[in-house]
């Protein structure tokens, strides 16, 4: 059911300590990786994606849900994700340009 899954879920192990965020079509989309940190006394997860760290969490869950956050605001209105929007195809009608204000 939808509402059991998590983004967790999209994370895939390996090698140990790293997990890749893999959508649906196979695409990797993110990258978690385990650290140790203040003197080895504490664990959190660094969490990349685009190739840049957007955060680091204190558990797999919190950095797998940042990483998928990510990846689906990059897919909204106004972001690019690579491919055009419907819009951008449509040429604008003939004497559609912008029109000068008067002051």
């Amino acid at each position: 059911m939808v509402s059991d899954w998590h983004p967790v879920l999209a994370a895939v192990e390996g090698p140990t300590g790293t997990w890749r965020m893999v959508a649906p079509d196979g695409t990797e989309y993110g990258t978690i990786e385990i650290r140790r940190v203040m003197n080895g006394q504490e664990v959190r997860y660094r969490a990349v994606w685009r190739g840049e760290v957007i955060g680091w969490a204190t558990t797999l869950r919190e950095a797998a849900q940042r990483i998928h956050m990510a990846y689906v605001r990059a897919h909204g209105p106004g972001m690019r994700s690579g491919a055009p929007m419907p819009w951008e195809l449509q040429k604008p009608p003939r004497g559609s340009g912008p029109v000068a204000r008067s002051r």
